[in-house]
């Protein structure tokens, strides 16, 4: 499996894939943002309070946080579903 290039991905989306993969852990990553990147790299299925994302053989169902910024356990979440879709900052 050839590893996805982030060069394809708008400034916008190779900055909040930065910032997912920050250290310490970024506390301004907000959920429309991270639904725009998602849906940039995979399928995102909308249902409720829930959303489904698929990136190549990852599948993930994530809850749509209740403010605008999504908490560090999402953060490391995210890092993994990215991770092993092939997606990390350059």
């Amino acid at each position: 499996m050839t590893s996805p290039e982030p060069e394809h991905l708008d400034g916008r989306h190779r900055d909040t894939l930065r910032r997912i993969f920050e250290h310490p852990t970024s506390h301004n990553v907000e959920w429309r943002e991270v639904t725009s990147l998602l849906d940039a790299v995979g399928t995102v299925t909308v249902h409720g309070g829930r959303v489904t994302v698929q990136i190549g053989n990852e599948r993930e169902s994530l809850e749509r946080p209740s403010g605008k910024g999504v908490d560090a356990q999402m953060v490391v979440d995210l890092r993994r579903i990215l991770r092993n879709a092939g997606y990390q900052p350059s």
